[in-house]
């Protein structure tokens, strides 16, 4: 089985840095191009099923790919992103002003804050890895997953047997593609924030995590 992991295209709030968790936000023009863009990459992939998010970011993103194949996307709830809780809708400064010294241990110590009336990292893994248990049974050589970017560090760091506090670590782009392949020896990642079909990935600038 292959897995290709694919974070949703811009929104308006990823443009003005709000959190937007499980914030139901549209693609914006960006996201769009972005999407198409990551369709006319995988065009020639011949998907068994594509899964998604339930939050219309995700959605739309797979559903641009599914339709150039005549397929339908299924959604599973436990991809949605992480709930930010009462931090969404905020900017980092707003954050810092309402819950002082938080922001500052959500980037150096992610997997210990849990946001008010949120998540913390390990509740979004775990229902992650249950979601990918049901895309797993499901069945099909090649699948597309359409996530979010906490939702695909989380499963990154599940496969690649490292702790929730590595979280920062990765960097995966809106519009992005990584490659997850199932072998006797486990789960190997042969490609990691693939968005070479974005343009050349030296002049793109650099999208800094929340």
């Amino acid at each position: 089985m292959r897995l290709f992991i694919v974070r949703h295209g811009e929104t308006d709030w990823n443009v003005a840095g709000r959190f937007q968790g499980q914030r139901d936000i549209a693609l914006n023009g960006r996201g769009r191009e972005q999407a198409n863009l990551l369709a006319d990459a995988l065009e020639k992939v011949p998907f068994d099923r594509l899964w998604s998010s339930p939050l219309s970011r995700a959605f739309d993103t797979a559903q641009a790919v599914a339709e150039r194949q005549k397929k339908a996307v299924d959604v599973e709830p436990g991809l949605t992103e992480i709930s930010h809780g009462l931090w969404e809708g905020l900017q980092a400064d707003e954050v810092e002003r309402r819950w002082p010294g938080d922001l500052a241990r959500w980037h150096e110590t992610p997997h210990l804050l849990a946001m008010p009336e949120g998540e913390s990292l390990l509740d979004v893994q775990n229902r992650a890895l249950l979601a990918l248990e049901t895309i797993v049974a499901a069945g099909g050589d090649q699948v597309l997953v359409a996530a979010h970017d906490a939702v695909i560090k989380v499963l990154l760091c599940a496969w690649l047997e490292m702790p929730l506090r590595c979280f920062w670590r990765f960097q995966v782009g809106n519009g992005s593609v990584s490659l997850v392949e199932r072998t006797a020896r486990g789960w190997s990642i042969p490609l990691l924030g693939d968005a070479c079909h974005l343009g050349a990935p030296y002049h793109r600038p650099h999208q800094k995590g929340l």
